[in-house]
């Protein structure tokens, strides 16, 4: 099945959107995944072949059903679990045959991570809890877009804050900025607003979208909420471990739609 919407008409882009040439490269790539758990008469194929392309500075959300695989790909994806077979191509480089210490020192330096649970450390400031990454790489903080980012996060009056002193969506916007502090090529943010109440939720994606409109920034997100999923660019849609169609320029009721068709 394939599920496509109209693209947008040329002249009407949001603002900040990358250059063509530069929106067209690939940040991230998955090519013929497959993750079996199990073996035998037991074995799960999560994965069975998946293919799929993430674009330099564009919002992708992945969706399907409970059990469809789309955690599963981005765990994958980000260097978390290794697949059973296929390749995982971050830029020029080939996740799916390093070492141990080399995915986590890529994991580090090269991929952010927002989660739905924060995992901010408790006995931490948030400024602390942002700068976490850099400090543990050995890595100075570029000062005009860490600025750049408490502004746009409205973090200004938060940053002395421990976690338990602030809200929801306050930690989770701490987590964004801590995902973003050094400028990854890829985020992956795994159901992000799951935690949050909708106003919150709301915030949070629109620093995700903004990020990748205005800073060029490319994010792939895990979401089950139609709503979450019309902020993104495009959304893939997973069925069973395999690909079944994807959506551009979503919106709420296109993906609800598009879910529907798959039984979800």
């Amino acid at each position: 099945m394939s599920i496509q919407t109209g693209d947008q008409p040329v002249g009407q882009l949001p603002l900040g959107r990358l250059p063509q040439d530069t929106a067209d490269r690939t940040a991230i790539r998955a090519h013929e995944l497959r993750k079996v758990y199990g073996h035998g008469d037991t074995a799960v194929a999560a994965l069975d072949g998946v293919s799929v392309d993430f674009g330099v500075g564009r919002f992708t959300a992945i969706m399907g059903p409970s059990g469809s695989g789309k955690s599963t790909l981005m765990h994958c994806l980000a260097g978390l679990d290794m697949p059973t077979s296929g390749q995982v191509l971050l830029g020029e480089t080939e996740l799916t045959t390093l070492p141990d210490a080399a995915l986590t020192k890529i994991r580090r330096d090269r991929i952010g991570f927002v989660f739905q649970s924060f995992n901010l450390l408790p006995m931490l400031s948030a400024k602390d809890n942002i700068l976490l990454p850099l400090e543990l790489g050995g890595r100075k903080p570029d000062q005009q877009w860490m600025a750049t980012l408490i502004d746009v996060l409205g973090l200004q009056d938060r940053l002395t804050h421990r976690p338990s002193e602030l809200s929801g969506g306050q930690q989770q916007r701490v987590a964004v900025a801590r995902a973003l502090v050094g400028r990854p090529e890829v985020v992956f943010a795994d159901e992000p607003t799951g935690n949050l109440d909708s106003r919150s939720g709301a915030e949070v994606l629109g620093f995700l979208r903004r990020s990748v409109r205005e800073f060029g920034q490319t994010v792939v997100m895990v979401t089950h909420d139609p709503l979450a999923a019309s902020y993104a660019d495009r959304v893939v849609m997973l069925a069973d471990g395999k690909l079944a169609g994807e959506l551009t320029d979503p919106t709420p009721e296109s993906v609800l739609g598009a879910l529907r068709q798959l039984g979800a």
